[in-house]
């Protein structure tokens, strides 16, 4: 289930499932915590579970006021265990196609004692939720292939020295150690200027873009009815 809750602070989490709730040290600067609480499966992903993380995503989407969202858990010791295995054991082959599918565009839509990994190989399977796609991206071909093949874990350090993440914060005695960090961000990505100076960075960063040979060529493509062919240039 999910739900919302004050900003003063949040109410007790419900026994399972994902919940949705406001964070906030001012109206401006609002954070949003997805709560995941489903203890007896180590938080790992089933069917009910991926589809309620998928409604509190969907509502996060439109909310302007929201500058960071953070995950958390509510399961002492553990994050997520990934996929729910036991339940993919009960799927048939189209079931399980359809499911990691899903799994791949909850990926889509998304502290220094966690563990993370790509464990699926040491059980005879692939990172099937985009992981072989965004790791290489994030640390390069050789370090993905050999996180991916030996299925090592890391520690936060570890994933922020290789540039798989932009902050790793040990936790503190209140347990909010990256919902602080994430406040630091959130009052940063406030917007800072007024309306005529945004109009003139706007300004600046289209004039940038004019003598683009891609601009070029999306014009083009546009008066000859096909498809732009871009290059990144």
């Amino acid at each position: 289930c999910c739900c919302a809750g004050p900003a003063e602070g949040p109410p007790r989490p419900p026994r399972g499932g994902a919940r949705r709730c406001w964070s906030a040290g001012r109206a401006a600067v609002s954070i949003a915590e997805i709560l995941m609480n489903r203890p007896h499966a180590r938080n790992s992903l089933g069917k009910v579970f991926v589809n309620e993380l998928f409604s509190a995503l969907e509502q996060l989407r439109f909310d302007e006021k929201v500058r960071v969202v953070v995950f958390k858990s509510e399961v002492k010791g553990v994050f997520c265990a990934g996929a729910d295995l036991k339940e993919r054991a009960k799927m048939d082959d189209a079931e399980v196609g359809h499911f990691v599918k899903r799994l791949r565009n909850l990926m889509d839509e998304i502290a220094s004692s966690a563990k993370m990994g790509l464990i699926e190989t040491t059980r005879g399977l692939l990172p099937g939720a985009g992981g072989t796609q965004r790791l290489p991206r994030c640390v390069g071909v050789g370090l993905a292939k050999e996180l991916i093949f030996t299925g090592r874990q890391i520690d936060g350090q570890e994933a922020f020295s290789m540039g798989l993440v932009n902050h790793a914060v040990p936790q503190n005695e209140q347990g909010d150690a990256a919902y602080q960090r994430a406040l630091t961000l959130a009052k940063e990505i406030l917007p800072q200027v007024d309306i005529a100076s945004g109009m003139a960075i706007e300004g600046m960063c289209y004039a940038q873009n004019i003598p683009t040979r891609d601009r070029q060529e999306g014009m083009a493509a546009f008066k000859e009815k096909r498809p732009p062919r871009f290059i990144g240039k």
